[in-house]
């Protein structure tokens, strides 16, 4: 499939709704761009998986430790 689409001044480019649909491309977000041979390439960028977030939240700082013996302690039962 081809369509003719201009580069505005600022170098933006509309994607037409027919390649859009073709490609795939349902949503606005992230992609992925690179030059090929003269050509440009567009593509969905990757979900992360679950794994993927390892290590990027960080504990929150003078957190109490819990006793992992004595766990049941730290639970409040009341609103159940």
């Amino acid at each position: 499939m081809k369509q003719t689409v201009t580069i505005t001044s600022k170098f933006q480019v509309h994607i037409p709704k027919a390649i859009r649909q073709k490609a795939g491309f349902m949503t606005h977000g992230p992609v992925v761009m690179r030059a090929d041979r003269g050509k440009i390439v567009i593509e969905k960028k990757k979900e992360k998986s679950f794994l993927d977030l390892a290590g990027t939240f960080k504990p929150k700082r003078n957190m109490k430790k819990i006793d992992i013996d004595h766990i049941r302690d730290y639970i409040d039962y009341s609103d159940l």
